[in-house]
């Protein structure tokens, strides 16, 4: 796998230190939220901010820390809700209070423990649930006229 980064490509170690540098700067942040008082309150903290980092570096596909348009687009296609170009201004807009066009990972953590139901955190939330209902396969099985409602 290889990442674009200005206008060459990054494979290899480069890409792994890429990885590794944005990893700790995540934990770094990480550890802020765990220290924050207004979060000292929150369950399980340790493990949501573990899965966040994850996910959030799931999609941040430059690794510059922020997910873009062009990434916010990959994970709501990955996750099975496409949305339109200005759907996910919107969602962009909705998280970083209009302020940004990219989300940062303080931006998602905040939407992601925040009271907001934003759209996005929506989407993340029940992203597990639908992974975990295997859709049936083949041909439904055969009702007869008593069965049907």
């Amino acid at each position: 796998m290889s990442v674009a980064l200005g206008n060459r490509f990054q494979g290899g170690k480069a890409f792994g230190l890429l990885k590794a540098r944005q990893e700790r700067r995540l934990a770094e942040i990480n550890r802020e939220f765990l220290c924050d008082q207004k979060y000292s309150d929150e369950e399980n903290l340790v493990e949501k901010l573990a899965a966040f980092k994850e996910k959030y570096m799931e999609f941040d596909l430059n690794n510059e820390g922020e997910i873009d348009l062009m990434s916010l687009k990959r994970m709501m296609e990955k996750l099975g809700v496409p949305k339109t170009h200005l759907e996910m201004k919107k969602m962009i807009s909705e998280v970083t209070g209009g302020v940004s066009d990219t989300i940062s990972y303080r931006d998602f953590v905040n939407m992601m423990l925040g009271k907001r139901s934003a759209v996005l955190k929506l989407v993340m939330m029940f992203e597990g649930k639908a992974e975990s209902s295997p859709k049936p396969v083949g041909p439904p099985p055969e009702r007869d006229i008593a069965s049907l409602p």
